[in-house]
């Protein structure tokens, strides 16, 4: 993982359950909330769980109004980009829409080589069910972004239903987008109650549900 890791992915996708996962599992200093597209499961919520393991928030509402979700973003967000002993996870809207976020940093990304731009998929959701819609969808993320997306994350799910055989189908859909693309899969996400056999593509990480938990 590089020193600066920018996640975005469709609603459903586990973008923000990633984010909190990569960030507690590696220690980084920050976790930057920059999801202004959905209110529901946001990095933010878990501010406490995070802050518990050293982790700094910077997030898209004003300070002390958590419930506000509006169109701000605070200017801690912009440290790790200046300040290169920081280490960041920014969990990013996963639309085009979203994406228009990371122009604001575009004149201060002086470390481009560390920076990962990430995009997790999960193909059990309508917008990422095949590998053209895919490709579509990474176009217009970097169009709108200005930024190369360097990997893509398996994140294939049901919830309580996923078995090993629903992320197989993942890395089937994703290793054609490989092809096609030459974006390769970097992590392949499980959650900790599934089991599994065998390897997978990329690097294999556990999947904790700090959020569901949180919400659901």
């Amino acid at each position: 993982m590089k020193r600066i890791t920018i996640l975005t992915g469709h609603y459903g996708s586990g973008k923000s359950e990633i984010a909190v996962n990569l960030a507690v599992q590696e220690h980084t200093d920050m976790l930057v909330d920059l999801d202004i597209i959905n209110p529901y499961f946001r990095s933010r919520s878990v501010r406490a769980l995070l802050e518990s393991h050293g982790v700094e928030v910077a997030e898209s509402t004003l300070e002390n109004a958590a419930g506000s979700d509006l169109p701000f973003i605070s200017p801690k967000g912009s440290r790790p980009f200046v300040s290169r002993d920081l280490r960041a996870v920014y969990d990013l809207g996963g639309t085009k829409h979203g994406a228009k976020i990371m122009m604001q940093y575009r004149d201060i990304i002086k470390d481009p080589d560390n920076i990962d731009f990430l995009v997790v998929i999960n193909i059990n959701r309508m917008e990422t069910d095949s590998a053209e819609k895919i490709i579509h969808v990474i176009e217009d993320l970097e169009a709108t972004s200005q930024l190369r997306v360097t990997g893509l994350i398996n994140n294939a799910n049901m919830l309580e239903y996923t078995d090993e055989q629903t992320i197989r189908d993942g890395e089937a859909v994703l290793k054609d987008v490989e092809a096609k693309t030459g974006i390769p899969i970097v992590m392949t996400f499980v959650e900790t109650h599934v089991k599994t056999t065998g390897s997978f593509a990329g690097e294999t990480r556990p999947l904790t549900r700090y959020l569901a938990e949180h919400w659901l």
